[in-house]
């Protein structure tokens, strides 16, 4: 077992189970198989992602590698090799009274949910916003119906900061909050 994430080409990652890496315009089809189902988007939309709405978000990633130099990153799983989702850290813009911070999110596979993937993931993802981009603080934000991504939050050490309710889409919000001085390198 790992101590922790290893940092390979720039702003790629391995962890113990998981290759979190740059993405590829071959990611398309995992990606697409991923994004159709419900549960993967189920919070904010209610539905999966066509195949239109999967092809936009990937070339959105690209792009944003190619001209920030980061973004999500799409998930491997090591043991099968197959894109099961996307995790890392983007800004919440949908979200302005957060703003200026970055975000850390997932979205796995079901087939690959409660195995701690999301939870190995967002540890890695902590390490890089804190220790390569060099930001102060890193937020988390979910629906609190969705009572199994604010766990995986707690467990890598976020902490409450607030309630509030989506601008636009109007539904009840709960933000996380991890600060650089309260992370202590562990994310647990």
């Amino acid at each position: 077992m790992q101590a922790g994430p290893v940092w390979a080409d720039g702003y790629e990652c391995e962890t113990d189970r998981l290759l979190l890496r740059r993405w590829r315009a071959d990611d398309l089809e995992d990606l697409e198989a991923v994004f159709a189902k419900p549960e993967v988007w189920w919070y904010p939309d209610r539905r999966g992602r066509n195949a239109g709405e999967t092809r936009a978000f990937l070339d959105r990633r690209i792009d944003l590698w190619r001209d920030r130099g980061w973004s999500h990153w799409a998930v491997e799983h090591r043991e099968d090799g197959r894109v099961i989702g996307f995790l890392g850290l983007e800004p919440p813009t949908f979200l302005p009274e957060v703003m200026p911070t970055v975000e850390v999110g997932w979205r796995l596979d079901p087939d690959y949910w409660g195995r701690g993937l999301a939870t190995e993931g967002g540890r890695a993802a902590l390490r890089f916003g804190f220790d390569v981009l060099g930001v102060d603080e890193i937020v988390s934000i979910y629906e609190p119906e969705n009572v199994a991504s604010g766990r995986v939050m707690q467990r890598i050490g976020m902490r409450r900061d607030r309630d509030t309710t989506h601008p636009t889409l109007g539904v009840d919000l709960r933000v996380y909050k991890l600060l650089r001085t309260q992370w202590d390198g562990s994310g647990r």
